[in-house]
C-alpha cells in the first residue's frame, strides 16, 4: 500500500498516561453529558483471503493475529471507552512519522509495528490496536480493515466494532468517523471467528486489491 515504535520506554509512558485518563474517564462517564455517538455496521459479503503482508505479520506476532472466541466481538461504546479511542488515535497519529516502506525498509509492502517512530498506515493501526488492548479493549472487536481512498490508492484503518455501529480510527485524521463517514470503499477486514478475512465489497473486488 501507498500510505502517507515507539520504543519501549515512550509505550510505556503513553500507557501509563492513558491508564490516568481512563481513571478520570470512569469516574465522569456517569456525569458525562456527551451524546455518544451512533451509526449502522458495516455487513460482511463471504471470506475474503488475507493481505500478504498480514501473515508475514502473524508470523512474527501470532498473539495479534489470534482470535479469542471467549472475548466479544462487538465492544460495549462508553464514554469513556469512547474518549480512551480519540486519545489513543490522537497520540499515535502525532507521535508516529509517515513514511513509505519503500523509504524506510526498502520493500513496497511491510507490515509491523512503528517502534522506531517511523511508519505508514497500517503500522499506524496495528500499534493503535496493541494499546487500546494494553487498556482492556477487546482486540476481537478491533479489525485491521483495508479500503480505498478516494484515489483508489489501497489504504488501511483501523475498525472498532461496537453496539453503536462500526468506527475507523485512521492515521490521516484526528478525528474517530463513523465508516460511512470517510469517504472509502471498503474492501475486506479481519474476520472475528478465525484467521480467514471477510470481504466487504464481494469477494471478487476483495481478491481485486489482494496484492496492493
Amino acid at each position: 500500500m501507498h500510505c502517507a515504535s515507539f520504543g519501549h520506554a515512550i509505550a510505556s509512558a503513553m500507557v501509563a498516561a492513558l491508564i490516568v485518563l481512563t481513571s478520570f474517564g470512569v469516574q465522569a462517564a456517569e456525569l458525562d453529558p456527551r451524546p455518544l455517538p451512533i451509526t449502522a455496521a458495516l455487513a460482511a459479503l463471504g471470506e475474503a483471503q488475507p493481505m500478504p503482508p498480514w501473515r508475514d505479520f502473524c508470523d512474527s506476532y501470532p498473539r495479534e493475529c489470534a482470535v479469542d472466541l471467549f472475548e466479544p466481538s462487538v465492544l460495549e461504546l462508553t464514554a469513556a471507552a469512547w474518549d480512551l479511542i480519540e486519545a489513543v488515535n490522537e497520540r499515535v497519529n502525532a507521535t508516529i512519522k509517515p513514511v513509505s516502506d519503500m523509504e524506510h525498509r526498502g520493500v513496497v509492502d511491510h507490515w509491523d509495528f512503528p517502534d522506531d517512530g517511523y511508519g505508514d498506515c497500517e503500522d499506524y493501526q496495528l500499534l493503535k490496536r496493541k494499546l487500546l488492548a494494553e487498556m482492556g479493549l477487546p482486540r476481537r472487536a478491533m479489525r485491521i480493515t483495508v479500503v480505498l481512498d478516494e484515489t483508489g490508492e489501497g489504504h488501511a484503518v483501523l475498525m472498532i466494532r461496537t453496539d453503536r455501529g462500526d468506527y475507523i480510527l485512521d492515521n490521516r485524521r484526528q478525528a474517530v468517523l463513523a465508516w460511512n463517514e470517510t469517504g472509502y470503499e471498503y474492501i475486506k477486514r479481519e474476520g472475528s471467528e478465525g484467521p480467514a478475512w471477510v470481504a466487504l465489497h464481494g469477494e471478487e473486488r476483495a481478491a481485486a486489491v489482494a496484492s496492493r
